[in-house]
């Protein structure tokens, strides 16, 4: 039974090895081709004269600029929508910050001499735990406020 594995396993390793060498001969003739191209373009543009050389190099240059520019705008709307989400989620923690630091003026002073129990409580990990009770994340703390009245 142990050969019987290892030899399944020495296949599979093979198998992964054999498709990342396929990608990469893929990759490989891809690039080929590009520089394929970048060579003939060259061989054109050495043919034209002097004039149309600068010319032919600053159109390249515009194209390769306005690649990296739309690249660029990519980039920047996904960091914009990454800042939505995280002002988003910072809104919703301070709305928690907020209904529990009214929570805790709502205790009363007897509970509060145990708050050092309470703020292990509070440091360990959060957890989700689903039960038979849904609600929104939102009404958590009015939930709790009415489960304990």
């Amino acid at each position: 039974p142990v050969l019987r594995l290892l030899e399944a396993q020495l296949q599979e390793q093979r198998r992964e090895h054999e498709e990342e060498v396929e990608a990469l001969r893929k990759e490989m003739d891809l690039m080929q081709e590009e520089l394929e191209k970048q060579q003939q373009a060259f061989l054109q543009t050495l043919q034209l004269p002097p004039e149309a050389q600068v010319e032919f190099g600053l159109q390249r240059e515009i194209t390769r600029l306005t690649d990296e520019n739309l690249d660029l705008k990519e980039l920047l709307e996904k960091l914009e929508k990454n800042e939505k989400k995280l002002k988003k989620q910072l809104k919703i923690y301070r709305k928690k910050v907020q209904d529990f630091e009214a929570f805790q003026a709502t205790v009363p002073a007897e509970w509060r001499s145990h708050e050092g129990n309470m703020q292990v409580a509070v440091q360990r990990k959060e957890k989700d735990f689903q039960g038979m009770l849904e609600y929104y994340k939102e009404d958590e703390p009015r939930l709790i406020r009415n489960l304990i009245t």
